[in-house]
């Protein structure tokens, strides 16, 4: 790949994150579904990696994790060390262990969605700042809402992978 379809190729992925973006922060945030919004940038950064595999989806991951922990509240970094790794995860999976198909992605992205709620439940239960069922009570709810979105989320990174360069193999 020249460093030219790199760039292209980088660079449309970067320009597919603004909608998914503009969705999340300006349009769901108005229309909280049981007292929820839905996380679409951490269902982007697994959409990725399921097309592309572990290494592209650690990259993609680390560049959304960046956005994330500017969007979202309270993260402290967390965001971009968790969708990186995320990232390698659920590409690793998708090329190895799953498919790397619609049926792949959710997988990936319910894996993905559980590890960063999981994660906020344990900082917050370690904090005292409230009891489990509570925290329980908005991470279900978050996960089940943001998994709607999964399927459109896929279907336009996916017609944005069938449209930049590939690897050539020779």
């Amino acid at each position: 790949m020249t460093r030219q379809d790199f760039l292209i190729k980088w660079g449309a992925y970067a320009l597919a994150l603004l909608p998914v973006w503009f969705l999340e922060l300006f349009v769901l945030n108005r229309f909280p579904v049981l007292g929820v919004t839905p996380m679409l940038l951490p269902l982007a950064a697994a959409a990725v990696g399921v097309l592309e595999g572990a290494v592209a989806g650690g990259g993609y991951g680390l560049f959304v994790g960046i956005v994330c922990d500017a969007v979202y509240f309270s993260t402290s970094g967390a965001m971009t060390i968790g969708l990186c790794l995320l990232g390698v995860l659920t590409g690793a999976l998708a090329q190895y262990a799953l498919r790397q198909s619609l049926a792949g992605c959710l997988v990936c992205s319910a894996l993905t969605l559980t590890v960063i709620d999981a994660a906020r439940i344990a900082a917050r239960l370690i904090r005292g700042m409230a009891s489990l069922p509570a925290l329980l009570g908005v991470a279900g709810p978050e996960i089940l809402w943001s998994m709607a979105f999964v399927f459109p989320i896929y279907f336009f990174y996916r017609w944005v992978f069938l449209r930049v360069p590939k690897r050539t193999v020779l």
